[in-house]
């Protein structure tokens, strides 16, 4: 979906399927500022709740918590969720659009709201999906980091980078790099941050029609668990795979067709998290949507640029 959907009682988000291009979103219409920047009181924000890339994922032991660690780089993407955060005069927290059949104490969105413990305000938030599931795109991560972001300024909470990361990390591994808003070189469970400068590359992203448990994945047998780490300099000279990778082809079909397609147009192509999705690095926009033109029918691809950080906000007063 994408093309031409709009926010029910908002202008048209001018996002397309092929990607998301915050900087040249709004033209010059109205003051758009990044969050923080505008005084005076806000009453909305909209904004892009980016979807992410593990460029290579190794699992690097198991912790005595039952918990692996591990060694990845994290990809932000200019392509994602549209969120509306809207202030609300009565107390509490609504939320409408593409999550509504998640129960609320599951739903991520609603998880991150109650961490700012504030059940004296209000806020409406409206969702409109297009990160896929199960996915390893870190869609409902993005979700909840985007919300712990927006409402801090909504209801002007003034909470600091590490207060919101604090927050931030018991609702999930993957949290803490969307919070952060940059590229990231992350160890640990995934928690331990490094901003990366990354170089300006192209994704192709195939999305199988099927959904992985990152848990089962984790527990399976099979699992390679001691991968020698890596450094960042054997990163950018081509070092680096996907360990769960091995784990989910053979179980999912779906994935495997995926990626053996994509493997035919690129060595690059490989899984993200725990997939479904598989992607490949392109050094240009043409490029990708050449080999995108190319997908086989019946398998979603999406074409989307990396960023170095989160994509500005669009601030209502």
């Amino acid at each position: 979906g994408g093309r031409g959907d709009r926010m029910a009682g908002s202008p048209p988000l001018a996002s397309t399927l092929a990607g998301y291009n915050p900087w040249h979103r709004f033209g010059n219409k109205g003051h758009y500022l990044a969050m923080g920047v505008q005084s005076g009181t806000v009453t909305a924000i909209e904004t892009c709740s980016p979807a992410k890339l593990n460029l290579f994922l190794h699992v690097t032991g198991r912790r005595p918590d039952g918990y692996h660690s591990l060694q990845t780089v994290f990809q932000l993407l200019n392509w994602g969720d549209d969120m509306r955060f809207e202030a609300r005069a009565e107390p509490g927290v609504t939320l409408t659009g593409d999550t509504d059949d998640i129960a609320p104490e599951q739903n991520l969105i609603m998880r991150a709201a109650r961490a700012l413990g504030q059940p004296d305000r209000g806020a409406h938030i409206h969702i409109r999906k297009r990160i896929p599931r199960g996915g390893g795109l870190g869609g409902g991560s993005s979700n909840a980091a985007t919300t712990l972001l927006a409402l801090n300024r909504l209801w002007e909470l003034g909470l600091e980078q590490e207060a919101l990361q604090r927050l931030a990390t018991p609702l999930g591994a993957d949290v803490p790099v969307f919070v952060m808003g940059q590229n990231a070189w992350a160890e640990g469970v995934g928690e331990v941050l490094s901003a990366l400068t990354l170089p300006k590359r192209w994704f192709v992203i195939a999305q199988p029609d099927c959904t992985v448990s990152t848990a089962e994945i984790f527990a399976d047998p099979a699992l390679t668990r001691h991968t020698l780490p890596i450094t960042v300099q054997a990163f950018f000279s081509g070092a680096g795979h996907n360990d769960l990778q091995d784990v989910v082809l053979p179980r999912y079909p779906e994935v495997q067709q995926a990626w053996e397609w994509l493997n035919q147009h690129s060595p690059t192509a490989r899984m993200t998290g725990s997939g479904a999705c598989v992607f490949a690095a392109l050094e240009t926009e043409e490029s990708a949507r050449q080999i995108a033109a190319e997908a086989p029918d019946g398998l979603d691809v999406v074409v989307a640029e990396g960023v170095d950080r989160l994509p500005e906000v669009r601030v209502g007063e």
